[in-house]
């Protein structure tokens, strides 16, 4: 099989290297254009783009792969099958239609629940219990396509986004690896989805990791915390600037102080929240650097007292 392979972030890495590393015909690899990073705004690529370099890979980086001229580019290369690794565009019909066995899609969810751009983090959020890695056939409909197959990750208590996708980007790879020589052979009956059950997990702001302590419960806080790791990184208002919380706990207890307070906790701090007191054990002020809960008290004991808020 010739096979576009189209990926752009760490999550897609395991499934490229199992490819190279399996001898399939991998003849380019699609992946987002360069994007500034830093404070210094430098073009940065894709971490796709360095793993297909580092192996001789023919890369492309349109900013639409739907625009008729990526198409026909597309097709000029004469694929049989497409690989998506969370590419980071939608596929129009003219590219699908380019593949004559279709486009595979490694998605990071047991679909149909967590369709769409951030299934890892909703899975968090909604305290899933585990999550995994769905191999579909691509459709014009959102994650919609039939599955071949899915293999599940349990979401261990102190998994955040960052270590939930890379064992799911593992599982993922070594699925894609079990199924191909049966897809190829026609050997896989493709099951369809259940839309009745899908639930959507759409892509992620900034504002989406504002905690507002008068409103969410300590556990839906600690979620949140993980599930932001390692963006946009949960925070809260404190005296004007952010806070942010890069891991806590709850604790077995309420002060009964109002929500959003800050108290001295053992050798550190917690924040009440509405049912119970949250330690704060990992935090990063304004231009600082994260450091420990007991570290940042220590440097800034006015802080006791004072109250972490949704608002400037």
């Amino acid at each position: 099989m010739r096979i576009v392979f189209m990926g752009s972030p760490e999550f897609a890495l395991p499934s490229l290297r199992a490819l190279i590393e399996a001898k399939y015909e991998v003849i380019a690899v699609y992946t987002q254009p360069d994007r500034p990073t830093g404070r210094g705004r430098k073009l940065a690529p894709p971490p796709v783009k360095a793993l297909a370099l580092a192996h001789g890979l023919p890369v492309h980086q349109p900013r639409s792969i739907s625009k008729p001229e990526a198409v026909e580019a597309l097709r000029a290369l004469r694929p049989d099958l497409g690989i998506i690794a969370a590419y980071g565009q939608i596929l129009k019909q003219p590219v699908l239609d380019a593949f004559p066995l279709g486009v595979l899609n490694v998605h990071a969810s047991l679909l149909p629940r967590w369709r769409g751009a951030a299934p890892i983090p909703a899975a968090i959020l909604a305290g899933d219990a585990r999550s995994g890695a769905t191999i579909m056939r691509v459709a014009l409909a959102l994650d919609a396509g039939p599955m071949l197959a899915r293999v599940e990750v349990p979401i261990a208590p102190d998994d955040t986004t960052a270590t939930l996708t890379e064992k799911i980007a593992v599982a993922g790879a070594r699925l894609l690896l079990e199924i191909l020589p049966r897809y190829a052979a026609g050997a896989l009956r493709p099951q369809e989805q259940d839309d009745a059950l899908a639930t959507y997990a759409p892509q992620i702001e900034k504002a989406d990791a504002l905690i507002d302590w008068s409103r969410e419960s300590s556990a839906r806080i600690e979620r949140m915390v993980r599930a932001y790791d390692p963006w946009p990184v949960a925070y809260s208002y404190l005296a004007g600037a952010p806070l942010r919380l890069h891991r806590v706990s709850v604790l077995p207890q309420r002060s009964g102080v109002a929500p959003g307070t800050i108290i001295a906790s053992g050798n550190g701090i917690a924040v009440a929240a509405l049912d119970a007191d949250v330690a704060l054990l990992r935090v990063q002020g304004p231009g600082g650097k994260p450091m420990s809960g007991a570290e940042y008290c220590r440097g800034h004991r006015e802080i006791l007292g004072k109250r972490l808020v949704a608002e400037r």
